[in-house]
């Protein structure tokens, strides 16, 4: 398995999801088709699949270009509203690139067909999930059409039992924010701060932050710690999908320095 990260728009994320062995290709989030089609054209490889992973434009906005410029191109979603749509998915259905596996992941919430698509390999190989703007590294996408409770279910319920070595691939480049966010919530935090200085590094440098891990998340990401002690006492509540809410709607109004 490799994936290939494909900068779009002002702060988004495309990705080639390669199975090197059988040169099988899948776009997720093609919102920028011409530049999709380039990077296929260089990595060698038969793009056959669109992995979306919700109908909002910077991400699906591109399917159906992207279908007229690829013949018998297969696009997965779980939601209507996604242009191109020809298979619809929803939690636990298994698709293959290849010889890679691909298993749907249901988590709505920022929007209420969104699918986090959660890839395994060979032997020896990390697994990895792209996961659209539900989960970003050190946040969360915000609950447009969900509440506390979705959220919950998702990064912490679905996304949380998920391997600590799975890579995340998430859709927009958001990660310095999310950190200092994460330090508010978590001043004294070790774990915190060193993942912000290495991200404004990275970001420095014109570098991507992308991936982390499912383990790492569960270490810094505010939204995935809604369980601690640290984090609870932050928002002064005890309850886990109260928390969750307390968090979001104040990072919605957070301005960092």
């Amino acid at each position: 398995m490799r994936v290939k990260l494909l900068p779009a728009l002002e702060d988004n994320y495309m990705y080639l999801l390669i199975d090197e062995e059988t040169k099988e290709c899948a776009a997720v989030d093609p919102v920028e088709p011409e530049k999709v089609v380039k990077a296929v054209e260089e990595e060698g490889v038969k793009l056959t699949s669109v992995l979306t992973t919700h109908h909002h434009w910077d991400h699906a906005g591109g399917n159906e270009k992207l279908a007229g410029l690829v013949e018998k191109l297969t696009v997965y979603g779980g939601d209507e509203r996604i242009g191109a749509l020809t298979n619809k998915v929803t939690h636990g259905d298994v698709l293959h690139i290849g010889k890679l596996q691909v298993k749907c992941m249901f988590t709505p919430c920022h929007t209420k067909g969104h699918i986090c698509y959660f890839i395994t390999g060979g032997p020896g190989e990390d697994p990895a999930v792209f996961t659209g703007d539900t989960l970003f590294l050190g946040g969360c996408g915000k609950f447009f059409e969900g509440g506390p409770q979705d959220m919950y279910k998702a990064l912490v319920e679905i996304l949380g039992s998920l391997p600590g070595n799975t890579k995340v691939y998430c859709g927009h480049e958001y990660t310095v924010k999310n950190l200092k966010y994460a330090l508010h919530v978590e001043p004294v935090s070790a774990d915190v701060k060193n993942k912000l200085e290495w991200a404004v590094k990275q970001r420095s440098i014109h570098k991507p932050t992308v991936p982390s891990t499912i383990q790492e998340e569960k270490k810094y990401n505010p939204f995935m710690r809604v369980r601690e002690m640290a984090v609870r006492k932050h928002t002064g509540e005890e309850e886990p999908v109260q928390v969750m809410g307390f968090l979001r709607e104040e990072k919605n109004n957070f301005n960092p320095k």
